[in-house]
C-alpha cells in the first residue's frame, strides 16, 4: 500500500484540505491517504486550538466517500514531533509505503522542524504549491539543501520502491480556502461537535471529548 501522510491541526478540516489530498492520490498513484490530525502542534499557539474530537470530527465530514483516513494516532503513538511520528509509522507499518505531504507554507519553515533532515531522510516527501507561500518556500534553508534530491512527478510514480530523501514538487490550480478564514467566519464552529466523541478509524480507538486539545 502506497500511502500519503498529511499532519496538521485540523482546526477545522475543510474542502481545501480534501481536494489537495485527492489530487495528491492521483498525481502520485497513491492507495490512500492518512490525514494525521495532531493532539498539539509545537510551532502554532494553544490559543483558539479546539478540541481533538471536534477536529477529528470535521475531518471525518470532509474524508467522506474519498480513500482518506483521518487518524488520532499521534495521540496513541505520545509523539510530540514529526520524526518521531514517522518513524513509529514504519516500525508499526513495515509493509506500507509512505510519502509525506506537506504544503509549501509548511516547507518555507520546515528548517525550523525537530530533525528535518532525519524527516527528510525517513520517507519522500511531496510539496503541495499554496498561494502566496510558493516563492518564500523555494527560497528557504531547507529547500537549498534538498533541491538536489528534487525528482519529477513520472519518475516518482515509476518507482517500485521509493527511496529517501526524494522531493517532489506539486502545482495545481490554487485553493484558496483556510482554516484561519473559516474561524474568523464562525468562531463557534467546534460546538456543533460538544459532548461527542470520535472513533479514529484507523487504530479503532475512542477518542474522548474530555481528553481536549
Amino acid at each position: 500500500m502506497r500511502t500519503g501522510l498529511l499532519g496538521g491541526s485540523f482546526n477545522p478540516a475543510h474542502g481545501g484540505h480534501r481536494r489537495i489530498t485527492r489530487f495528491t492520490i492521483d498525481a502520485l498513484g497513491l492507495d490512500e491517504a492518512w490525514w494525521l490530525v495532531s493532539p498539539g502542534n509545537p510551532l502554532k499557539p494553544r490559543k483558539g486550538m479546539a478540541p481533538l474530537t471536534a477536529r477529528l470530527k470535521s475531518a471525518e465530514q470532509q474524508a467522506r466517500r474519498a480513500p482518506i483516513i483521518p487518524t488520532a494516532i499521534e495521540q496513541q503513538l505520545g509523539t510530540r514531533f514529526t520524526i518521531s511520528t514517522l518513524r513509529a509509522l514504519k516500525r508499526r507499518y513495515p509493509k506500507r509505503e509512505f510519502v509525506w505531504l506537506m504544503g509549501s507554507d509548511n516547507l518555507a519553515q520546515f528548517h525550523l522542524w525537530n530533525a528535518w533532515r532525519d524527516i527528510a531522510r525517513t520517507m519522500p516527501i511531496a510539496v503541495i504549491a499554496r498561494p502566496g507561500y510558493n516563492q518564500a518556500a523555494l527560497a528557504s534553508p531547507a529547500m537549498a539543501w534538498l533541491r538536489r534530491y528534487s525528482v519529477s512527478v513520472a519518475s516518482f510514480r515509476e518507482r517500485g520502491r521509493w527511496s529517501a530523501p526524494a522531493l517532489v514538487l506539486l502545482r495545481f490550480d490554487p485553493d484558496t480556502r483556510s482554516a484561519t478564514a473559516i474561524r474568523r467566519a464562525n468562531t463557534g464552529w467546534a460546538e456543533q461537535y460538544a459532548g461527542r466523541g470520535a472513533r479514529d478509524r484507523l487504530t479503532f480507538r475512542r477518542i474522548q471529548t474530555s481528553e481536549g486539545l
